[in-house]
């Protein structure tokens, strides 16, 4: 009895705070397609018009950062490892930076977001069914926008600027030594994935190869126009999980 109303209590709170609570942005596209570069435009716009934004980067939870950097540094990390090291860092950063500031009414600006494992570890050889349970409860963004290129133009753009790590190579499936023709063939597989996921979650797609300022337009009024997927819906188990965690853990 009393967890039923507890769990009432929760979908009543989540319900009522739809319609102040902060949309969530995400930004999605293989490495060199200049997502970063668009999310930091619409930051700063956002923050012109008076919208107060938080923005969060892949792998940055200060809680697994650490340890992801030494294990990617002597090269240990198997696949499955790999990807559910990930997976701690994402539950981190939704729990104590993402979900907080959505709730405060916050814009969050998603640097890479769930879309990057799914096609990244997908493109390893995980089943896709593994990756989202490892995931689960789902946040969903209210927006992605996916920047689409071809693999030999992130391979050119990456090349041509530095060289990729190991695990940012594929190397560790690839088996190959060179770290720029193991990109791409691991970014080939890479895109493939997205493509899919594309079409399967309905990302916004944009022209990578367009030019900035055109990109950026885009961006703007796809924020503009957005409409919020409803939290009751989409995200309810993940917001009432955190819910129910004691304050001082939220973040």
């Amino acid at each position: 009895m009393a967890r039923t109303v507890v769990a009432r209590t929760l979908t009543q709170l989540i319900a009522e705070r739809e319609g102040t609570r902060g949309l969530l942005i995400a930004f999605e596209g293989p490495d060199g397609s200049g997502k970063t570069t668009q999310r930091k435009l619409l930051k700063t716009w956002l923050e012109s018009e008076g919208h107060d934004v938080v923005s969060t980067r892949w792998a940055s939870s200060p809680l697994v950062r650490p340890l992801l950097k030494v294990r990617k540094k002597i090269r240990t990390l198997s696949t499955r490892e790999y990807s559910l090291l990930h997976a701690v860092d994402f539950r981190h950063r939704i729990e104590t930076s993402i979900l907080p500031a959505l709730w405060a009414g916050k814009t969050v600006l998603a640097d890479r977001y769930l879309f990057t494992a799914l096609a990244r570890d997908a493109a390893r050889g995980l089943d896709l069914d593994w990756l989202l349970h490892a995931y689960t409860p789902l946040l969903w963004p209210d927006l992605v926008i996916y920047f689409s290129m071809t693999p030999e133009d992130s391979q050119r753009r990456i090349a041509s600027t530095r060289s990729p790590h190991f695990y940012e190579a594929g190397q560790d499936v690839t088996g190959m030594a060179d770290p720029v023709a193991s990109y791409g063939h691991f970014i080939d597989r890479v895109v493939t994935e997205y493509e899919n996921l594309a079409v399967i979650f309905k990302f916004v797609t944009i022209d990578a190869g367009d030019a900035v300022y055109r990109q950026h337009t885009r961006v703007r009024e796809l924020v503009e126009s957005v409409e919020k997927r409803p939290w009751p819906e989409f995200s309810k188990d993940a917001v009432e999980e955190w819910l129910r965690q004691p304050k001082a853990q939220r973040g």
